[in-house]
């Protein structure tokens, strides 16, 4: 059987958590390969819903063992808040059910206090990013600079003091520069102290364990955060997260070959929402996109920002197949595109008078690059709770082969409405 790595083929908020739900029930294994707590997904699991931001869906499921990988940033004190939140819906969750790797860097407060310093310095010179404030970054950045503190030296009280002090010389001196207060050995020795005894239960080997679970046989879903398209070196950079969000980073972030990854599966909105700051060639700022929005229920899981919204932009989304080694798309939310008159779908750009089929690397020209559109004729039928294609308008079904043509990448799944039952299976991305 095909290990699976789900992605987002755009800039996040794919609608995810309604495929990873419906894949984890198929899968044996679930890996959070990158990323921190500043994305979610919403599980809806016999009536309940479930919003998880840090731990992998698997852990709602019985049965299946979760895994938080070494390429995710770890904060333990909202790892604990949101353990407890699942404990209080009927969850329990154990050591024996998810496993995090040894290895994986931890976020701290200091980090979470650095993340605000800095978008509040950015406002008031209008060079704003548009983080979640959670950390992620600046743990990365530590990470990087081989001054992280790892979930391994919390059982290592010897050494950990040592590395407090490496890590505390460098945000130090950035507080002072940012005209903040210092922090106090004491007080990071006693945030990670008081929280020890409650992770490291959950510490594990997890390269070995995914090695004798891939050798098993057993099926292995690896579940991304965030979108392509906010890659650290794929994405619209600097307007970008902290990580790598690609598909090839579920080998590099969870400790098994690239071999082991058997099929990539992009998760595709058919309309395009980004959240936070940077480029967007096919957003719109006007009815259409408040009605996207409106219709789409387009805030975040975690931090409830409103969602920017916008045509389907096929350049984007071609782009990602090729970067991800895309296999078939995970069409979601068709059916708020109910009910227009005409839908527009951009096939190409212009930048600086000259037609180009690519997103532009440099900040500059992706501000610069003016999309090409192609317009359809839309539906007046409904394709929320479609089962099969028979179901779907004509029209509809001739949008969907559309951007299948301009994508060059088929639809293996088509979701049509929140429900996890109201999906068209094509192709199972865990067959061979």
């Amino acid at each position: 059987m095909a290990n699976v790595v789900v992605v987002g083929s755009q800039w996040g908020d794919e609608g995810k958590g309604k495929i990873v739900d419906w894949l984890s029930e198929r899968a044996d294994v679930v890996v959070r390969f990158q990323g921190g707590h500043n994305a979610g997904h919403t599980l809806v699991v016999d009536g309940k819903v479930y919003k998880l931001s840090l731990l992998p869906s698997g852990v709602v499921r019985q049965g299946k063992l979760s895994i938080i990988g070494n390429g995710v940033v770890f904060d333990p004190h909202a790892f604990v808040a949101e353990v407890a939140k699942l404990k209080a819906q009927g969850v329990e969750v154990t050591p024996d059910r998810l496993k995090i790797a040894e290895n994986t860097a931890l976020i701290l407060s200091l980090h979470r206090e650095l993340d605000g310093f800095r978008e509040d310095a950015a406002s008031n010179s209008g060079t704003k990013i548009g983080t979640t404030r959670r950390g992620i970054g600046p743990a990365y950045e530590d990470k990087v600079g081989r001054r992280a503190v790892r979930v391994m030296d919390l059982a290592d009280l010897e050494t950990l003091p040592l590395k407090v002090d490496r890590l505390l010389t460098h945000h130090n001196a950035l507080r002072r520069g940012l005209g903040h207060a210092e922090v106090t050995h004491e007080a990071i020795m006693s945030e990670l102290i008081s929280v020890a005894d409650e992770i490291l239960p959950y510490m594990d080997r997890v390269w070995k364990i995914l090695d004798d679970k891939r050798r098993a046989g057993e099926r292995i879903l690896f579940e991304g955060a965030q979108g392509t398209l906010l890659d650290i070196d794929h994405g619209t950079y600097p307007f970008v997260t902290s990580s790598n969000t690609v598909a090839g980073q579920a080998a590099a972030g969870s400790g098994v070959g690239p071999g082991a990854i058997g099929y990539v599966l992009g998760i595709t909105k058919a309309y395009t929402t980004r959240v936070g700051e940077g480029p967007f060639p096919t957003e719109q700022k006007n009815e259409v996109g408040e009605f996207l929005g409106t219709r789409g229920h387009e805030f975040g899981v975690v931090t409830g920002r409103k969602r920017r919204c916008g045509w389907f932009d096929a350049v984007l989304v071609r782009q990602a197949v090729a970067v991800n080694g895309i296999k078939g798309i995970a069409l979601t939310k068709l059916d708020v595109l109910d009910g227009l008159d005409e839908i527009k779908v951009c096939t190409g750009y212009r930048l600086d008078g000259e037609a180009i089929d690519y997103l532009p690397a440099s900040q500059g020209a992706q501000a610069r690059v003016e999309p090409v559109y192609e317009t359809l004729e839309g539906w007046k039928g409904t394709t929320a709770g479609a089962r099969s294609w028979n179901d779907l308008p004509a029209q509809a079904v001739k949008y969907v082969r559309y951007i299948e043509e301009l994508i060059g990448a088929p639809v293996a799944l088509l979701s049509t409405s929140p429900e996890r039952d109201d999906t068209i299976l094509v192709t199972d991305p865990f067959q061979d």
